[in-house]
């Protein structure tokens, strides 16, 4: 099921009420059925791995707790618990993801020798959500082995914090600590919080149906088509698309945490204005929090941090980073896209960054738009040949000027788009909202605000009607 569908106009509401009627002892049962109802709305088949995982890690997670109460001594033990709640975990996540990948980056090789290729293929389609809910599911195993989060006894419980629909498909990627607590002790229902719940799905909404979708149509058009265009229309293309990505998972991730809201659940934040970063290393404590932290707690400390050797640190980035980008995806063009990240942070540590913070603030950030709008491109195209020749027509522009009238039509005819897009990628929604509920005239204000979340709400179901299947962009991950 998706955000932009009518079916979950139906859906959200229905559980929300229903919800907030049943009593608490029993209100996270109906949870958890709405989760797999949504979840099954691609697939039904999609469930069973989903309730795979979650049995995997609770049945992990209670055998480190008793081993936590009765053996604390037998670290090894536990470790080869955590150990095999990873194994099994990820190697439900390379079948369905990377299995068919690794068939054919080994044909790849052998192609250029004279050994015969694997014919092994499968036909399987990629579960919806599963690098997400499979992260979530495993950060908790490694919650309860560092004794940061008691296990929960609980199956159903447990199972609802693995397959909580607003976030179960595209995160944010939520940890046990937050949101297995708060399943605990459920909140009563707040009409405030039901309101700003509201107010932050129509933004979101916003975000996703008018920014978003909008721009896809020209960035699309750019993509399908790398030989027709000209450098300019690419490299304006490219800068759209930096735009598009944003407001789309920002957008999807602004109304799973509004509908969470809704319901007295507080998720994390996944962005914080990335497109407001100086460098490469701010961008990414502002871009997806919720999975860059995630690989920072249970990969990257893990394997030494930055309390190591300076050869070890750099090893650790890279490591780090190359599994960042395969995670996104089984195509070579992720791992290329981890790997430039990865160098690029490590340049950034050891070799030009105390030249970069002495740079005024206006290069810094066109410094660090320029990195993230190259990392996009190489990130789209999961075809390297395509991927090579955008780059040779955006950065050649075809041996054209770049200041020339087809410049200035392209800046007349999408330069509004981009400056609205842009305008929107800065923290304008949490600043207002903040302004109004400091200020002396908080009700007028409002009252304005409703008009104008109306106003949004309405251009948002006008656009929702007439929109085409456009589905969230990370939903391919």
């Amino acid at each position: 099921m998706l955000f932009n569908s009518y079916g979950f106009i139906v859906f959200f509401p229905i559980v929300v009420i229903v919800y907030f009627l049943l009593p608490k002892r029993i209100s996270y049962l109906w949870l958890l059925a709405a989760s797999y109802y949504f979840y099954m709305g691609w697939n039904a088949k999609y469930a069973l791995l989903l309730l795979a995982s979650t049995i995997i890690t609770y049945v992990c997670g209670v055998l480190i707790q008793w081993l936590n109460d009765r053996h604390p001594d037998k670290i090894s033990t536990k470790k080869w618990v955590v150990a095999g709640s990873f194994i099994l975990n990820l190697a439900i996540l390379f079948f369905f993801k990377y299995f068919n990948f690794t068939i054919e980056s080994i044909n790849a090789v052998l192609s250029h020798t004279s050994l015969p290729a694997v014919n092994t293929s499968l036909d399987v389609l990629l579960p919806v959500g599963i690098s997400f809910y499979t992260f979530q599911a495993l950060g908790y195993t490694m919650d309860v082995y560092r004794g940061e989060i008691e296990a929960e006894r609980n199956f159903f419980r447990y199972a609802l914090f693995v397959s909580f629909f607003p976030q179960l498909v595209a995160g944010p990627i939520e940890r046990s600590k937050n949101l297995l607590t708060q399943l605990r002790n459920p909140k009563p229902f707040s009409y405030e919080r039901m309101c700003d719940g509201v107010m932050l799905m129509i933004w979101g909404y916003f975000l996703k149906l008018v920014i978003a979708d909008r721009i896809s149509i020209f960035v699309d058009n750019a993509y399908a088509n790398v030989g027709v265009y000209d450098g300019k229309y690419l490299l304006i293309a490219s800068m759209l698309f930096a735009i598009q990505i944003y407001c789309d998972f920002a957008g999807y991730s602004t109304i799973a945490i509004g509908a969470a809201e809704v319901m007295g659940f507080q998720l994390m934040d996944n962005f914080n204005c990335p497109y407001l970063s100086q460098s490469v290393a701010e961008f990414w404590r502002r871009w997806h929090i919720s999975l860059s932290t995630w690989f920072r707690d249970y990969v990257y400390i893990p394997l030494g941090g930055n309390r190591c050797s300076r050869l070890r640190h750099i090893f650790n980035i890279l490591v780090v980073w190359t599994l960042t980008g395969l995670w996104h995806g089984a195509s070579w063009n992720f791992v290329f896209w981890g790997a430039y990240y990865g160098v690029l942070l490590v340049l950034e540590k050891y070799v030009w960054g105390k030249y970069l913070d002495k740079l005024p603030r206006v290069l810094k950030h066109i410094y660090t738009l320029f990195i993230v709008v190259v990392g996009f491109t190489i990130f789209t195209f999961d075809d390297l040949s395509k991927l090579k020749d955008y780059l040779g027509v955006m950065f050649g522009l075809n041996g054209m000027p770049l200041m020339d009238n087809d410049f200035k039509f392209y800046c007349v005819n999408y330069g509004i788009l981009l400056i609205s897009a842009i305008i929107f990628a800065t923290p304008i929604y949490p600043k207002v909202k903040e302004y109004a509920n400091s200020s002396t005239h908080r009700t007028a204000y409002s009252v304005f605000g409703g008009v104008v979340f109306c106003f949004l709400f309405i251009l948002c179901v006008s656009y929702l009607v007439n929109a085409s299947y456009n589905p969230f962009l990370y939903f391919r991950f």
